[in-house]
């Protein structure tokens, strides 16, 4: 019998090893997301918009320099900020506290633990942020279609061939649509 397979919990497959993706909030994976999400699900009555609260200058409060903060964090394989990439499905601030709703583009990912970390001590960083709750959400999946448009020239100009937005198919899955400032 393999080594590794006496660690595993019988029901779950599971060891003390693998990383807890479950969610705590209660929600199901049907939920239709956080507030700032910015999803279209092109499966259910077509597009829906959104928007990502303003950022730069000109913008106030503790949540808007949340957003600042996170769009300073670039990926660690490209100069692509995560929010720009499709990583980040919310972020709220209530009484000092900070909720972020992040996901990465695959459940294997390399730079998980220097992501979720960065993450964590960026937004833990900023002036009104006492504590952070970091969450990993894999539903929806990431795609490309969760790329912003600026994602998608700052991808391009690091020599990756991405597709327009209107270029790809809207049959099911999910789109971005761009920050409002």
């Amino acid at each position: 019998m393999d080594d590794l397979a006496t660690d595993r919990d019988a029901t779950t497959g599971r060891d003390d090893t693998d990383p807890d993706t479950s969610r705590t909030d209660g929600a199901e994976p049907t939920d239709a997301g956080p507030t700032y999400c910015a999803h279209t699900d092109y499966a259910h009555d077509g597009p829906a918009v959104e928007e990502l609260p303003a950022t730069g200058e000109g913008a106030e409060g503790v949540e808007r320099r949340v957003w600042d903060a996170l769009y300073g964090i670039e990926d660690p394989e490209m100069p692509i900020s995560i929010v720009d990439l499709g990583l980040l499905y919310g972020a709220s601030v209530a009484g000092g506290h900070a909720t972020v709703d992040m996901t990465l583009t695959y459940t294997g990912c390399p730079a998980r633990k220097m992501l979720t970390e960065e993450v964590e001590n960026v937004v833990g960083a900023v002036a009104g942020v006492e504590s952070v709750d970091l969450r990993l959400v894999w539903s929806p999946p990431w795609s490309l279609r969760m790329v912003t448009d600026q994602g998608r020239a700052d991808l391009r100009e690091f020599g990756l061939s991405v597709p327009d937005a209107d270029e790809e198919s809207g049959s099911g899955g999910t789109a971005r649509t761009e920050i409002q400032p």
